[in-house]
């Protein structure tokens, strides 16, 4: 209840002051869809070089069906890294979390929800510059309204995905943070610095900063603001739990560096916090243009 009165707060403070105009970051904003191909393909290498299929919660087998699922990974990442059919390639990542159920479950997919926002981003605003079908010119720049619904799948699935975990592994069922946290005390940084708190009780606090930030997301309100102190748990956690955490969150920080971009353009910022942007497409068009 606290996170949400929080994003709701920090949504309706976005209106008066909605970010800061930040010119080096904004000129990046054209190489986003490249930028996003590059983290969901070594994501995805790194993920399959140890093993897994799109999280360390799902071990690759050597039988039929880890094969066919880690060809999967390899089609997608070569699409992605080549930008060669890149949307294909996308809706085949799509496509890779229903094919996951059929051998892991359902929960351990859901949890890498924060992969299908990249998926569809680079689904719907195409492989962008420096991709082989931009090259070909199959491909074009995307359209400010085009690029307003994929930062919108972007931020929704993202969100999502941090809420879920934040119930999976923290409020729903604690005792899988404070098994970990029994192992790994550091990580009770309260702890360490002199706060009586027990690791329940921060496995609860962490929980509840996990479900802000994904609402936070989800709300589209100062992303700038959002990104940069999402930024420091999520960096926090590569000094203990090294490569496997980074190849994991490369989405996420995919994520964070489009939002980070966007939001700093006086341009895009307004579209990449829009709540609904499935409204009129001729009258978001004639505005864009306008504006431009």
């Amino acid at each position: 209840m606290a996170a949400a009165v929080i994003a709701l707060v920090v949504r309706l403070l976005a209106t008066r002051i909605p970010g800061l105009d930040v010119p080096a970051l904004a000129r990046l904003a054209p190489w986003m869809p490249f930028a996003m191909r590059i983290h969901l393909a070594v994501s995805l290498i790194g993920l399959l070089s140890l093993g897994y299929y799109l999280s360390p919660a799902m071990d690759l087998h050597a039988d039929l069906a880890g094969i066919l699922l880690a060809a999967v990974m390899a089609v997608v990442a070569v699409g992605m890294v080549t930008g060669r059919h890149a949307r294909s390639a996308a809706w085949l990542l799509v496509a890779a979390g229903p094919l996951g159920m059929l051998e892991f479950g359902v929960s351990p997919v859901l949890q890498r929800v924060d992969m299908l926002g990249p998926a569809l981003f680079v689904a719907v605003a195409g492989p962008g510059r420096w991709s082989a079908d931009y090259e070909a010119g199959a491909e074009s720049d995307p359209d400010a309204v085009t690029l307003e619904r994929a930062a919108w799948l972007l931020r929704m699935a993202v969100g999502v995905a941090l809420i879920i975990v934040a119930f999976r592994e923290k409020l729903a069922s604690p005792d899988m943070a404070i098994a970990f946290l029994s192992q790994e005390p550091q990580f009770n940084i309260a702890q360490e610095i002199g706060l009586n708190i027990s690791d329940l009780e921060f496995a609860r606090l962490a929980g509840g900063v996990e479900v802000l930030f994904g609402l936070l997301l989800i709300s589209g309100a100062l992303p700038q603001a959002v990104v940069i102190l999402a930024g420091i748990p999520f960096n926090a956690t590569l000094y203990f739990l090294g490569n496997v955490e980074l190849v994991g969150h490369l989405p996420i920080y995919g994520t964070m560096l489009v939002l980070l971009a966007m939001g700093s353009d006086p341009l895009l910022r307004p579209r990449v916090s829009t709540l609904w942007p499935w409204g009129s497409a001729t009258g978001r068009r004639a505005a864009a243009v306008a504006r431009v």
